[in-house]
């Protein structure tokens, strides 16, 4: 079901976005002080076009410099990609079919504005009893 899920959400709005995505890491890697946002970023878009089987959870030991880095990626690109997430769950959900994936861009849209502070894991991995900020 998952592979069914991707292949969907690839074809109706995964590959534009996880696009946006790598595009905003290759500006960011343009400047060597915004290179470790650059790789979020790329990361990200990895996590953008195959979400279905992965799961948010929280990264432990992030501190201070993940909200730095947090508020950082917000001002350059997290709230450039969270409107394209929020454009794209509206296009979404006007079709039945498309509801679905219109509510997962919705929960991506937290994490694309502060991705500092998370980690993308498996979601079959995750140890019995915890649980994830979000997963799909």
């Amino acid at each position: 079901m998952r592979t069914l899920l991707n292949i969907v959400w690839f074809v109706f709005g995964g590959l534009w976005l996880a696009l946006g995505y790598a595009l905003a890491g290759v500006v960011l890697c343009l400047l060597v002080v915004t290179i470790p946002l650059g790789v979020a970023s790329f990361r990200m878009a990895r996590y953008t076009l195959w979400p279905f089987g992965r799961a948010v959870v929280d990264k432990p030991g992030a501190g201070a410099g993940a909200v730095v880095l947090n508020v950082v990626w917000l001002v350059l690109a997290g709230w450039w990609l969270a409107l394209g997430h929020l454009t794209t769950a509206a296009a979404q959900a006007v079709t039945i079919v498309g509801i679905p994936l219109a509510v997962a861009n919705l929960k991506l849209i937290p994490v694309s504005l502060v991705p500092y502070g998370k980690d993308i894991v498996r979601s079959d991995s995750l140890p019995p009893g915890e649980r994830p900020l979000h997963s799909f």
